[in-house]
C-alpha cells in the first residue's frame, strides 16, 4: 500500500473528508514545537478549518524536539496525515494539510534555529509539555538546575532545551532585523504564557543580556486553556486509517469530538483569525483555565491513580468503574468545583458533568499510564492549589487529598522493595521511590518527607491535617485491595 501524499489526495477513499483548500498555494506563516498527536489533533485542525473560512499565509513548519519524532513520516507523507474522531461506535476520518515542511531539531538544530528566525513566520505555538519548560513546578521559575538549562548556558551552537532554542532564534531575528513574534504555549501549565515568557526571558537575560530589551518591546506570551482528549496512538489505529484512507499513515492520530481553544489576545504582530474555527479571544484566560485544569484535567488525574492502582488499564475504565466514580464525582462536586469561578458555558456543574461524560468515552483509549505521566508536574494546578483554596475558605479537602495520595502512591508502587508493580514516569520517580524504600512500613514518616519536597509543595502544604489525610489514604491505597479500600470510604458505592 503506497504512503498518504500529496500527490495521492485525488485517490482517497470517498470516506475520507478532504481538503477544502488549495494547499500547494499555502505559504508558510506559522512554526509550532512539538508536533505531538495533540498538536496534530488540536492546534492544526483548528488551522485547517481556518484555513478553509479564510485562506491566508498560516502554514506551518513543525519542528520537534524530544523523541518519539513524527518528522520523517511527515516529510515521508508531504507533511500529510489523518485526523479521526471517535465517539461510541462513530468515527468520522480527514486528512490535515496545514504542516508544509518538518524539521527534527534533535538531528538538525540549526534549520530549526533558522526556521524560527524567518520574517515571514509571526507565530509560534508549542505544545512541549509540562517538563519542557524546564521550570520549578511550585513556583513557575526557570530551574537553573535543569541538565539542559546548564547545558546551553555552555554551549552556543546547540541548544537542547526549548528557552534555549527560543532565545537563539530571537537573537537571530534582532541581528536580522527581522520583526517580532508571538509564542503561543498551548501547554497544561497555569498561567502558561506567563511561564513561558519568565522561563525565556530568565534564559535570555543570562545568556545574552543584550537581547532582553528586543523581548519586551517585540516578543508577546499570550496565555491559552487547550482542551481536547487524545489518546496516543496505537498500531490499531494505524490500521484504521490505512484502511479508511487506502493508503498507509504513520503520522495518524484520533480524538474525542469535543474541543476547545481560549487564546489571549495579545499578538505582535498578525493574528491568525482561529476564531473563524471556532476558537476564542479573550483579554484573560485565567478563568477558563482554572475550571479546565481542575475539573476535568483533576478528575483525569485522579482516575489515572486511583484506576493505576485498581488494576485498570484505561481512563474509561476507571471513569466507568462505580467506586471510582463516585469517588471523583465526589471530589469534583464537593472540593474542587467549589475553588473555581462563573464562567458563561463553563457552569461547574454541567462542566464536571460533561468531564465525566467524556472521560467515559470507549472509543477513546487513554492509558492510566499515559495520563499518570509527569504527575508531580501537574497536580499542583490540579490538585494541590484547590487544597489551598479550601484551606484558606476553612472547609474540607480529604478527597482531594486522597487524590494526591494516589498519586504518591502510583509513585511508590513503582519501588523495587515495595511492590514494582510498574515503571512510573515521572521526574520526581526516583525521589519518591527513594522515600519509600528507606522506611517501606512507616507510612508517617513517607507522607512528611513527600510533602517536604518543596519544588512540588512549595512550604505550606505540611501541615499537621493533610499530613493525616494522606497518611490515612496512602495506607490504604498502598494495601493488599486498593479499591476495597475506596469502597469503604464513605459515600461510595
Amino acid at each position: 500500500m503506497d504512503n498518504l501524499s500529496q500527490a495521492n489526495l485525488p485517490r482517497l477513499s470517498a470516506a475520507v473528508r478532504r481538503l477544502a483548500y488549495d494547499r500547494e498555494m499555502l505559504q508558510i506563516g506559522m512554526a509550532h514545537l512539538g508536533v505531538g498527536a495533540f498538536h496534530r489533533c488540536h492546534q492544526a485542525e483548528f488551522t485547517d478549518d481556518m484555513l478553509e473560512r479564510q485562506f491566508g499565509p498560516w502554514g506551518v513548519v513543525g519542528i520537534n524536539l524530544r523523541p518519539p519524532s513524527v518528522t520523517e513520516t511527515l516529510i515521508r507523507q508531504d507533511g500529510l496525515y489523518s485526523r479521526t474522531l471517535r465517539q461510541g461506535d462513530e468515527t468520522e476520518t480527514r486528512v490535515i494539510g496545514c504542516i508544509r515542511e518538518a524539521i527534527d531539531a534533535q538531528r538538525d538544530i540549526a534549520s530549526a534555529i533558522a526556521a524560527l528566525a524567518r520574517p515571514e513566520i509571526s507565530v509560534v505555538t508549542m505544545t512541549i509539555t509540562e517538563k519542557g519548560y524546564c521550570h520549578v513546578p511550585a513556583t513557575g521559575a526557570l530551574d537553573w538546575s535543569n541538565a539542559d538549562i546548564v547545558a546551553d548556558l555552555e554551549e552556543d551552537a546547540h541548544p537542547r532545551s526549548a528557552p534555549g532554542l527560543i532565545t537563539a532564534a530571537l537573537a537571530r531575528r534582532q541581528a536580522a532585523g527581522a520583526p517580532g513574534l508571538t509564542l503561543v504555549s498551548c501547554d497544561n501549565i497555569p498561567a502558561n504564557g506567563r511561564v513561558l515568557a519568565g522561563v525565556v526571558r530568565a534564559f535570555a537575560e543570562r545568556k545574552a543580556p543584550q537581547l532582553s530589551p528586543w523581548i519586551s518591546a517585540n516578543v508577546r506570551f499570550p496565555s491559552t486553556m487547550v482542551d481536547r482528549i487524545v489518546p496516543a496512538t496505537m498500531r490499531e489505529d494505524i490500521d484504521h486509517a490505512a484502511s479508511t484512507l487506502g493508503f498507509n499513515d504513520d503520522a495518524a492520530v484520533v480524538g474525542e469530538p469535543f474541543r476547545q481553544w481560549v487564546i489571549e489576545d495579545n499578538f505582535a504582530g498578525p493574528r491568525p483569525p482561529w476564531d473563524l474555527a471556532g476558537a476564542e479571544f479573550v483579554a484573560d484566560v485565567h478563568a477558563h483555565e482554572l475550571i479546565k485544569m481542575r475539573l476535568l484535567n483533576g478528575a483525569q488525574s485522579a482516575f489515572a491513580y486511583l484506576g493505576a492502582l485498581s488494576g485498570l488499564t484505561y481512563t474509561y475504565n476507571s471513569a466507568r468503574d462505580p467506586v471510582i466514580s463516585e469517588i471523583v464525582r465526589r471530589m469534583l462536586v464537593t472540593e474542587s468545583g467549589p475553588t473555581v469561578p462563573h464562567v458563561a458555558g463553563m457552569e461547574a456543574e454541567s462542566y464536571i458533568g460533561l468531564s465525566l461524560e467524556r472521560v467515559r468515552n470507549p472509543a477513546i483509549r487513554h492509558t492510566n499510564h499515559q495520563v499518570a505521566t509527569d504527575g508531580s508536574q501537574k497536580i499542583i494546578q490540579r490538585l494541590l492549589n484547590p487544597i489551598r483554596d479550601r484551606i484558606r475558605a476553612g472547609a474540607s479537602f480529604d478527597m482531594l487529598a486522597l487524590a494526591v495520595a494516589s498519586w504518591m502512591a502510583y509513585l511508590l508502587a513503582a519501588a523495587p522493595s515495595l511492590r514494582a508493580r510498574w515503571v512510573a514516569s515521572d521526574p520526581w520517580a526516583e525521589r519518591v521511590a527513594a522515600i519509600g524504600e528507606a522506611t517501606p512500613n512507616d507510612m508517617s514518616m513517607i507522607a512528611s518527607k513527600i510533602l517536604a519536597l518543596e519544588p512540588i509543595f512549595g512550604t505550606d502544604l505540611a501541615t499537621p491535617a493533610i499530613h493525616r489525610s494522606v497518611v490515612r489514604h496512602l495506607a490504604g491505597l498502598l494495601g493488599d485491595d486498593p479499591r476495597a479500600y475506596l469502597a469503604s470510604m464513605q459515600g461510595a458505592r
